[in-house]
């Protein structure tokens, strides 16, 4: 979210700013609503944090006009964190699952 500070400019409107805010915004809405689901159902978010992960590594790549081992490496500065909170709700599902 703070990525989004950059709407801030001389010249908008308070509305034109609350605009860019929530555009800039709904992915991270969207993660916060999958945190909110995966406290009951781990698995759910085990699987839409690798497929954010892995998607943002997608883009990444399409978009850089870099060979792929540096948009590769830049990437996962964010998607890293992804995957690993997509494992970790993976391994507390299994584990959970292993216990009943």
């Amino acid at each position: 979210m703070m990525f989004s500070l950059d709407v801030f400019e001389p010249g908008l409107t308070a509305g034109q700013i609350a605009i860019g805010l929530f555009m800039h915004n709904i992915p991270a809405f969207i993660l916060a609503i999958v945190v909110f689901i995966s406290w009951k159902r781990e698995i759910v978010g085990g699987i839409v944090f690798i497929l954010a992960g892995m998607a943002h590594i997608l883009m990444t790549a399409i978009r850089a006009q870099l060979p792929w081992y540096i948009a590769l490496s830049l990437s996962l500065i964010i998607a890293g964190p992804a995957f690993l909170i997509g494992i970790l709700f993976l391994v507390n599902w299994f584990k959970k699952k292993k216990l009943t």
